[in-house]
């Protein structure tokens, strides 16, 4: 079976990402892990994990520097289903939106567009301004799914964990995943009429 690459970058949420290797883990999906350093700061300040419990859940793991990881070739592409970046800094969606590839995350994702993998970011901002909104128009243009983590209240969330799980599972979809737990909006009739 083909591997996930899920790259956890320096925005509030880190949960996203750990939420997301965990939910692969039980679907015995691969996965690649890249975190920014920022992000491993982020996560430790956020959560009760440390980067190297986020580690432990992945298959593989590469530091946001480490260009010369497979992932950064289109080359290795062809075992690939697919990268999420969970959550989503603006800093990196704008490398994304611009093909700045500094990083391995950015280079990661500037690969899977060239290759026409799949792209789901999950960016974490708000009030967005102009120039985020640009960028995310730019990248969904090149048919990225740009998903902000917003609740859904048909479900009735009874606890963060909730939240975040229903987006969890909101984004494997995208891979053709189905999470057990996830809820879905079955169309029930409400009142016509005040």
């Amino acid at each position: 079976m083909s591997k996930l690459i899920v790259a956890i970058s320096g925005a509030s949420g880190s949960i996203y990402g750990i939420k997301l290797l965990e939910a692969l883990r039980q679907l015995k999906v691969e996965t690649i892990l890249v975190m920014s350093r920022t992000a491993q700061e982020i996560l430790e300040y956020e959560t009760p994990f440390r980067r190297d419990d986020v580690a432990k859940l992945a298959t593989e793991c590469y530091s946001d520097d480490a260009l010369f990881a497979p992932i950064a070739s289109g080359s290795y592409f062809n075992v690939i289903r697919g990268m999420v970046v969970a959550p989503c800094s603006m800093k990196t969606l704008s490398s994304i939106a611009n093909g700045y590839s500094e990083t391995l995350i950015a280079r990661a994702a500037d690969v899977a567009l060239k290759e026409g993998a799949r792209l789901v970011l999950v960016p974490r901002e708000t009030p967005l301004t102009a120039v985020h909104l640009k960028n995310m128009l730019a990248l969904a243009q090149l048919g990225v799914v740009i998903m902000p983590p917003v609740p859904s209240f048909y479900d009735k969330p009874g606890s963060v964990d909730d939240i975040v799980q229903q987006t969890v599972g909101r984004v494997l979809d995208h891979f053709g995943l189905a999470l057990e737990g996830t809820k879905r909006w079955k169309g029930e009739e409400g009142p016509r009429a005040f």
